[in-house]
């Protein structure tokens, strides 16, 4: 008879209240390197970076905040032997909690290292159809850059006070690597602001925005003067639609930008992308007029870009996060 291991509910809440650098400070204190200020990495993974209690794997798109996290996701032990681990540690040395200065706790965006050039992602947008003009605007702007060591295109999203508050990253080969840097906070997503105050544009993911951008430069539009704002995924309504809430990132954008009327929803030609539209068209206040414009061709504004101007298919086009 195979008997199955138990811990009780306590412990497991304890496992998981300790994060990672306190745990390899006090237990395995030869695995942590120093990386500069509050940031740490591992010896056996230069591309994980450890600072304000969270941690990101960069070479595998994994992140974290708990040792518990870590032990199952990069050191590949199973919930229980890993939760079994920390509580053996714990009882045999109590643990030292690090101590998190006030300006770490306020800054928990953890962002990748930006490569000195940016001659990967240029390449990468504009192989995707994206504008030369609307890549430099980027680039100059720090919307967007690109990582070291693996050279990653990342999109950054600011508050009000021009802070980086959210990042997702979006790997430019065929490893399809992609999702929200740890600590990202979408209610921040990444966005192009223009001189339209009255209309905002959505997207699913930035590539879509820079392609919409794309096209209205193509028709002859001034894109500059467009409020584009990515809701950073797939927006999942309610099953009741009538119950879904709105996004975070529109709910926010709305409540700082009070002359909007107009809102354009620029989703998938796919099951979610529609049933998104219907929820926003049926739960957002009548004062807006909101208008579903989905791309006329392919499944999404990329797509729908690629065809307009004879670009292939890509290969790592995929619908998970800022894809």
């Amino acid at each position: 008879m195979v008997t199955i291991p138990y811990i009780s509910p306590e412990l497991i809440i304890k496992a998981k209240e300790i994060d990672l650098l306190t745990y390899l400070k006090n237990y395995e204190p030869d695995e942590l390197v120093k990386f500069s200020g509050n940031t740490y990495t591992t010896k056996t993974h230069d591309s994980l970076k450890i600072s304000n209690g969270k941690w990101m794997w960069w070479s595998r798109g994994i992140g974290g905040k708990s040792a518990l996290d870590y032990l199952i996701k990069v050191k590949g032990y199973s919930f229980i032997d890993a939760a079994q681990k920390i509580i053996g540690c714990s009882a045999i040395t109590k643990p030292k909690q690090i101590q998190k200065s006030k300006k770490e706790k306020e800054s928990s965006l953890i962002l990748p290292d930006k490569n000195k050039t940016s001659n990967v992602l240029f390449a990468y947008l504009f192989n995707r159809g994206i504008d030369f003009e609307i890549i430099k605007y980027c680039l100059d702007n720090n919307l967007i850059y690109e990582s070291l060591p693996y050279h990653n295109a990342v999109f950054v999203g600011y508050d009000e006070k021009k802070k980086p508050k959210y990042a997702a990253f979006r790997s430019t080969n065929d490893m399809k690597i992609m999702g929200d840097c740890t600590g990202s906070k979408k209610d921040c997503s990444f966005r192009i602001t223009g001189e339209n105050t009255q209309e905002v544009h959505l997207f699913e993911c930035a590539i879509d925005l820079l392609s919409y951008a794309t096209l209205a430069k193509i028709n002859g539009e001034n894109w500059q003067e467009l409020n584009l704002l990515s809701l950073s995924g797939v927006y999942s309504p309610a099953k009741e639609i009538e119950k879904s809430k709105v996004p975070i990132a529109l709910d926010k954008y709305l409540s700082t930008n009070k002359k909007v009327k107009r809102i354009y929803l620029h989703f998938d030609n796919d099951y979610a992308g529609r049933r998104a539209a219907l929820a926003l068209k049926t739960i957002l206040p009548k004062k807006y007029e909101v208008i579903d414009d989905p791309p006329k061709a392919g499944k999404d504004f990329n797509d729908f870009l690629c065809i307009k101007m004879g670009i292939g298919p890509h290969k790592n086009h995929e619908r998970n996060g800022e894809r």
